[in-house]
């Protein structure tokens, strides 16, 4: 039976587990209040509770001093958008913190990295990102660097030397892995090596419905769910659906996650590039920082950033997803997950 939303019925709190605007904030760090101007009512209209910023260099892989660079500014952008806001914002790097967060009318933002280019070649690099408050780390983006092989490296090769010892280094820090973009290779080899250490999926579909690299297979999603971890449906028609890049189609990828799965294992990832990248258009070449494929406007109807989180909840609730296992969906899953594994 289809459940009909009830006029301005509140929503769960969300957390998404992947949004890009650390890149955007410090290309506007001239601005005066970034964050403030740009993000924080975005956020707040679209019912976001925690947000998780990643670091992301992966188009400097060459250029390793610039990656690290690149990476020290955008913690340092994250750390002033919660300095500016000391009042409203809180960032989340422990268990306490994230209590306050719960308990609050506070905004929480979470440091991630995806892709380990800002690290250079030296894993031990990851140590000083966890003491500056980064909690989650991929490896890995699309292309091969020093760690391992990203998903659309034609070869699927795996964890190099240098990986497995990343790896070991994250697990005994009780980082959380987020396998995303990895080869299917580098994504066993991962699971297989990291013992017990908490993992998850931060922004990606389901491969049996759009067959790319960039969707996880049943056997991966089964594999993330027999672990613990949860998978963040990312909202972009590059793995929804190109040729039908709606709502509709997005659900059917959650949908399907959730038969797999579990309910208890899904959750959201949005990763709104397009609002990102709006602000990096007059810069010469902006499509060279896009992944294959992708359009600077490339968007999920009516799904352009976290300001419309709630049309994505209204359909959610069209499908059936109420009570506990909306609250699932939308932020109690990853709520669940950090309360387990975030550092006392």
């Amino acid at each position: 039976m289809i459940a009909e939303p009830v006029a301005g019925q509140a929503s769960p709190p969300i957390v998404d587990a992947h949004n890009d605007l650390l890149m955007e904030l410090n290309f506007r760090r001239a601005a005066p209040t970034p964050f403030a101007d740009y993000w924080m009512n975005n956020l707040h209209s679209g019912g976001v509770k925690l947000q998780v910023c990643p670091i992301y260099t992966a188009q400097l892989e060459l250029m390793p001093e610039r990656g690290l660079r690149q990476g020290l500014e955008q913690v340092m952008a994250c750390k002033r958008a919660v300095r500016e806001n000391a009042e409203r914002v809180t960032l989340v790097k422990t268990r306490s913190d994230l209590e306050l967060v719960e308990s609050s009318d506070r905004l929480g933002l979470m440091l991630s990295m995806e892709g380990a280019e800002p690290l250079g070649y030296d894993p031990e690099m990851a140590d000083i990102f966890w003491e500056l408050g980064v909690r989650m780390f991929s490896l890995t983006h699309n292309r091969r660097n020093a760690f391992a092989d990203g998903a659309a490296e034609p070869a699927h090769g795996g964890l190099s030397n240098l990986g497995k010892q990343l790896v070991d280094r994250l697990a005994a820090r009780g980082a959380m892995i987020d396998l995303v973009h990895t080869s299917e290779r580098t994504f066993h080899d991962i699971l297989e090596r990291s013992a017990d250490a908490p993992v998850l999926v931060s922004h990606a579909a389901c491969r049996s419905i759009i067959d790319t690299p960039r969707n996880l297979s049943d056997d991966q999603l089964r594999a993330v769910a027999q672990r613990g971890g949860v998978l963040g449906l990312m909202l972009l028609p590059l793995v929804i659906d190109p040729e039908q890049p709606t709502v509709s189609r997005a659900i059917d990828h959650l949908d399907h996650a959730v038969e797999i799965m579990g309910i208890e294992h899904v959750g959201l990832g949005g990763d709104f590039i397009r609002q990102v990248f709006r602000a990096m258009i007059v810069h010469s070449q902006p499509d060279s920082l896009l992944p294959p494929g992708m359009r600077m406007d490339a968007a999920i109807d009516n799904i352009a950033g976290p300001e419309d989180y709630p049309t994505f909840v209204d359909a959610l609730r069209r499908r059936g997803y109420t009570g506990d296992r909306l609250d699932a969906v939308l932020g109690g899953n990853f709520l669940r997950l950090f309360r387990a594994v975030l550092p006392a």
